[in-house]
C-alpha cells in the first residue's frame, strides 16, 4: 500500500469516527487532526488498531484507532469479554479482577473496564486504589478468577498507556488466547461495546488482599537471621510517582527492615513523572534523587521500581566506595545465585529444579543454575513465556525466573516480573552479605570469578509511526538476509532465528531446530569469541533493540575493573562493526 492509499484508508476510517457512536470531544478531537494540514499525526493515529505484543496493549493516549481511549480499551475489553463467555460456558459465575497504575486515565480507563465486564454478566473485582502488577496477578490466582487487566503502560513515556489482559493462571495472554481475543476485539463494533456496568457485579478489593498478597511475599525469605541482624540497613527506596509507593515500604517492614529512607518527591502520585525524564530504573537519572539521598545519609543499597511495580533497579557502592547501577543482567545473577545457595543450605532444592531466563539474557545466568544442577529453560522475552514454561512444568520446583530489563519473579504466587517480592529478596540478600561483611558488589564479584565473567549492554534505535515500523522491518530483514560473516573480527559461528525456529552453521549450512513451539521476531548471531547479540523489535514500544554479551577470564578479583574495561572495549568495536554509533 501506497502513501497515497494509506492516508486513504485513514481518512475513510477517521471519518468513520465523525459519523459513529463517538462522545463530542473524541470527534471534535478527530476533526481537529482531519483539519491539520500535515497528516502526520492522523495518520499515526489511524493507519493501524493497537494489538498485543509482549506486554498486551500498548500505545499513547488519544483519539484514533491506534491510540489508548475509551473506545479502543472498550473494543479491547468487550472482546475480551465475549471470548471469556465463549470459552468458560458452563462457568455459573465467570469473574475477572482489574488493576491500574499511576497514569494518567489509569482510573477511567479502569472503571470503563470493570463496568464494560459487569455489563457482559462478568463478575469485576477492583482494586479501590492504584495496585502494583504483581498484586493484581496474585489476586486472579488467589480469587479463582478467569482473567485479568491492569491498565497501565509500565515504564513508558508519561504520554503512554497500555492494557495488559491476562489469563486464569495470572499470566499475560500467549497463544493461542493472545491471537482469539485480537480476533474478539477486531470483530467489535463501537456501538456494541456495553458501557453502562452492573453495579451488583463489580466487588472492591482493598487492604485484605494486600494483607494476603504481602503474608505470601513474605514466605519466600531464606535469611530472617541475617534480617533481624541487620535490621537497621539503611535502604533508600523510590517509587518513581508509582504503584509501589506503600506496598514495598510494607513489605520491607513485614520482612524485619527498620530503616527504609524515602524521597518525598518521588512518593507523590503523579503520572506526570515530574521530578524524572523517564520512570524507567533501567535508565541512570531515574535513580539519580535516591543516589544523592544514599549519598547524604551513607545509604546501605538503593532501590527503584518503575510505575506499575514489577521491575526493580537497585544501586550500590562498588569498592571504589562510588554508588554503580546494577544491571539488569547482573541483578537476575543476584537473585538466581542467591536463591540457589541458599536453598542448597537450607535443604530445600529437591533434584528436580529449574530456573528460567529468556533468550536476550547473559548466558551466565544459565551457567550458575546448571552448575549447581539446577535446570535452566530458555524462554522468549516477556515473562508471559516464563510463566508458559511454568505451565508446562507443573511437577518440577521452581526457583526463580527474569531478564535482562529489571525483572525477577522469585516466587511462583504470581505469573509476571514482581518488584514487590524482588525488592523484599534483594534488601534480604544485601543484609545476608552485610552479615558476612560485604556488600551486594562483592557478591557480585564472587559471582563473576566462580562462574566467569560476562558483560552486557543493551541500545536502541527509535522510529515512531508507520514509516519507523517500516524502517524497522527493513532493518530485520536485512540482518536476516546479509548477516555479516564476521563481526569485529571474529567470524560468525551460528545465527539463531527465532521466525524460523532454525539455528544454522553460516560457515557449513547445518541447521537445527530450535526447541520453541511459537515463532518470534529476533535474531541472534554468535561469534568465535563467544560474543552474542540479539537484535528484536520491541513489542511495547516503537525501538529496535540490540542486546550484546561479551565473555572475558577473571583470573583473580583484582583483575576485576581491567578485566571489565576489556569487555566494554569489546562491546563497542561490536557497535562499532555494526556501524550503530
Amino acid at each position: 500500500m501506497d502513501k497515497t492509499e494509506i492516508l486513504d484508508s485513514v481518512i475513510e476510517t477517521a471519518n468513520k469516527w465523525l459519523e459513529g457512536n463517538y462522545d463530542q470531544a473524541t470527534k471534535d478531537a478527530v476533526k481537529e487532526l482531519l483539519d491539520q494540514e500535515d497528516k502526520t499525526a492522523l495518520i499515526d493515529s489511524f493507519y493501524k488498531d493497537l494489538e498485543f505484543g509482549t506486554g498486551g496493549l500498548r500505545g499513547k493516549m488519544g483519539p484514533g484507532t491506534n491510540r489508548m481511549n475509551i473506545y479502543t480499551v472498550g473494543a479491547a475489553t468487550q472482546g475480551l469479554a465475549n471470548y471469556l463467555n465463549k470459552s468458560f460456558p458452563d462457568k455459573e459465575q465467570i469473574s475477572i479482577c482489574i488493576g491500574y497504575d499511576c497514569r494518567n486515565n489509569s482510573k477511567l480507563f479502569s472503571d470503563t473496564v470493570a463496568n464494560i465486564f459487569s455489563a457482559n454478566g462478568i463478575k469485576a473485582y477492583i482494586f479501590e486504589d492504584l495496585r502494583p502488577t504483581p498484586e493484581m496477578s496474585f489476586a486472579i490466582r488467589h480469587l479463582g478468577c478467569q482473567s485479568g487487566v491492569i491498565i497501565t503502560a509500565s515504564h513508558n513515556p508519561k504520554e503512554y498507556n497500555g492494557y495488559k489482559a491476562y489469563w486464569e493462571d495470572g499470566s499475560q495472554l500467549v497463544p493461542p488466547h493472545d491471537k482469539n481475543v485480537i480476533n474478539e476485539v477486531k470483530a467489535v463494533k463501537v456501538e456494541e461495546i456495553k458501557f453502562e456496568g452492573n453495579p451488583d457485579l463489580i466487588e472492591v478489593l482493598g487492604a485484605e488482599m494486600d494483607k494476603l498478597y504481602l503474608d505470601t511475599v513474605k514466605t519466600l525469605s531464606l535469611s530472617p537471621e541475617a534480617i533481624q541482624n541487620q535490621k537497621d540497613l539503611k535502604i533508600v527506596f523510590t517509587p518513581l510517582h508509582g504503584t509501589t509507593v506503600k506496598l514495598v515500604p510494607d513489605s520491607l517492614a513485614n520482612y524485619g527492615f527498620e530503616n527504609v529512607i524515602h524521597i518525598p518527591e518521588q512518593d507523590v502520585i503523579d503520572g506526570n513523572f515530574p521530578t524524572v525524564w523517564s520512570a524507567n530504573p533501567e535508565e541512570p537519572e531515574a535513580l539519580k534523587m535516591a543516589v544523592d539521598k544514599a549519598d547524604e545519609v551513607d545509604a546501605d543499597l538503593v532501590m527503584a521500581c518503575d510505575p506499575d511495580g514489577d521491575r526493580l533497579g537497585i544501586s550500590v557502592k562498588n569498592d571504589k566506595g562510588e554508588w554503580e547501577i546494577i544491571n539488569g543482567n547482573q541483578t537476575a545473577l543476584i537473585f538466581t545465585y542467591y536463591l540457589i545457595k541458599r536453598r542448597r543450605e537450607l535443604g530445600l532444592l529437591t533434584g528436580n529444579d529449574y530456573v528460567v531466563k529468556t533468550i536476550v539474557t547473559t548466558e551466565l545466568f544459565k551457567d550458575v543454575a546448571e552448575k549447581n544442577n539446577v535446570e535452566c529453560f530458555d524462554a522468549y522475552t516477556g515473562f508471559k513465556w516464563i510463566a508458559d514454561v511454568m505451565r508446562k512444568n507443573p511437577e518440577k520446583n521452581y526457583v526463580g525466573g527474569g531478564e535482562e530489563s529489571f525483572g525477577y519473579m522469585p516466587g511462583d504466587f504470581t505469573r509476571d516480573k514482581d518488584a514487590v517480592s524482588a525488592c523484599s529478596i534483594m534488601a534480604e540478600i544485601a543484609a545476608w552479605a552485610k552479615d558476612q561483611g560485604k556488600n551486594l558488589f562483592d557478591i557480585l564479584k564472587e559471582i563473576y570469578l566462580e562462574y566467569g565473567f560476562s558483560k552486557e549492554k543493551m541500545i536502541y534505535i527509535v522510529r515512531e509511526g508507520l514509516q519507523g515500523s517500516q524502517e524497522i522491518a527493513q532493518m530485520m530483514h536485512d540482518y536476516r538476509f546479509n548477516t555479516p560473516k564476521e563481526i569485529n573480527e571474529s567470524p560468525v559461528v551460528l545465527i539463531k532465528d527465532y521466525t524460523t525456529r532454525k539455528a544454522t552453521n553460516p560457515i557449513t549450512g547445518e541447521a537445527t531446530d530450535l526447541d520453541f513451539e511459537t515463532t518470534a521476531d529476533v535474531l541472534q548471531i554468535y561469534l568465535e569469541d563467544g560474543s552474542k547479540i540479539s537484535v528484536r523489535p520491541s513489542g511495547t514500544e516503537p525501538k529496535i533493540k540490540y542486546y550484546f554479551e561479551v565473555r572475558e577470564e577473571l583470573p583473580s578479583l583484582e583483575n576485576f575493573y581491567a578485566t571489565e574495561e576489556k569487555a566494554n572495549k569489546k562491546i563497542e568495536r561490536i557497535i562499532d562493526s555494526l556501524n550503530l554509533n
